[in-house]
C-alpha cells in the first residue's frame, strides 16, 4: 500500500531552509553505473520524450563523482540534456563548482527541488532516503513526485558501496510503478542477498506476510530451481531464473534484454508494502 500525501507532507519550503538532513555522503566511481544504464536504456523513456530535458541528481554526496557521470552516459540519450545536481551540504556544492560545463551544474537545496520552477523529467536520490527513518520517506516522496513533470519518474534506489548491488524504486507523479534490482553475477550467492539494499520504502517490510518477503523467496527457489544450467553460466541461469517467474505470473515489467544484464523489474503492486 501506497501512503498518499497528508497533513505535514506537503514539501513547502520552511523559510530559506532546504528541505532534507545532511547525509553521510559516502561516494565511490561508478558506484551508480547500473542505475544510469537502466535509465540511460529502455527505461529512459520520460527524458527521451521530455520538452526540458531536466535531470536532477539528488543528494550526489561528499563528491559530485555521480553527478558527472549520469551526464556523461545521459548525453548519449539526448545530447541536450541538463544535469543539476543538488546537496544540502553547502560545502559540498561549493567544491563542486569547479567542475560546471555546459549541462551540468550544482546548487544547494533538498527535496523541494530548487530549479527555478522548472519541472524535471528525472529526479534521482540514491543511497538518500536509506538514511532516514521509515516515517519520513512517503513525505518526501510526495514532495519530489508533486514537481516532477509529466511523465517523469522520481528514482529512489540504494546500492552497496562499489556499487555491485543496486535496488531501486520507480515513482511516478501518481505514485510507484515499479522495483528494480541489479546484480553483478558471482557477487551474490542467492538474489534475495540484495535485501539489504533495498530502497527505505521495503527493507524493512522483508518479513513473513509481506509482499517483498514472497518476492525474494520466489526469486531464490528460481535460482535454486535453475541451478542445472550454473555450468553454462550465471547469467544463462538468471535467464532461467527470469523465466520460471514469469511462467509462475509474477508481473515483471521487463524482458531478457535487461535481464542479460544481471537487472529485473517487478511491478509496484507485487511488492508493495501491506
Amino acid at each position: 500500500m501506497y501512503l498518499p500525501t497528508g497533513p505535514g507532507r506537503t514539501g513547502t519550503r520552511r523559510g530559506d531552509k532546504p528541505i532534507g538532513s545532511i547525509t553521510r555522503g559516502t561516494t565511490n566511481p561508478n558506484r551508480l553505473r547500473r542505475m544510469d544504464r537502466w535509465l540511460a536504456g529502455p527505461d529512459g523513456r520520460p527524458l527521451r520524450h521530455a520538452a526540458d530535458p531536466l535531470v536532477v541528481d539528488l543528494g550526489y554526496g561528499a563528491a559530485p563523482t555521480t553527478a558527472v557521470e549520469l551526464h556523461h552516459r545521459l548525453r548519449r540519450v539526448r545530447a541536450d540534456v541538463e544535469v543539476i545536481g543538488i546537496e544540502i551540504e553547502p560545502e559540498r556544492v561549493r567544491q563542486a563548482k569547479p567542475l560546471e560545463r555546459p549541462g551540468l551544474s550544482f546548487r544547494q537545496g533538498g527535496f523541494e527541488i530548487p530549479v527555478d520552477g522548472r519541472r524535471p523529467a528525472v529526479v534521482r536520490a540514491f543511497n538518500v532516503l536509506r538514511q532516514y527513518d521509515e516515517s519520513e520517506y512517503a513525505g518526501h516522496w510526495d514532495t519530489v513526485r508533486a514537481r516532477l513533470a509529466p511523465g517523469g519518474l522520481f528514482i529512489d534506489g540504494t546500492c552497496d558501496e562499489i556499487g555491485r548491488r543496486s535496488a531501486w524504486v520507480a515513482v511516478a507523479s501518481e505514485g510507484p510503478v515499479s522495483l528494480s534490482i541489479s546484480l553483478r553475477f558471482g557477487s551474490f550467492e542467492l538474489p534475495s542477498d540484495v535485501a539489504e539494499r533495498l530502497p527505505k520504502a521495503l527493507i524493512h517490510r522483508n518479513v513473513p506476510g509481506e509482499r517483498i518477503h514472497r518476492y525474494l523467496q520466489a526469486l531464490d527457489r528460481a535460482w535454486l530451481e535453475a541451478s542445472a544450467l550454473a555450468s553454462f553460466g550465471n547469467r544463462q541461469r538468471w535467464l532461467a531464473m527470469c523465466r520460471g517467474l514469469h511462467a509462475a505470473g509474477w508481473p515483471l515489467l521487463d524482458g531478457p534484454a535487461r535481464w542479460r544484464l544481471g537487472e529485473l523489474t517487478v511491478a509496484w503492486e507485487a511488492v508493495a508494502p501491506l
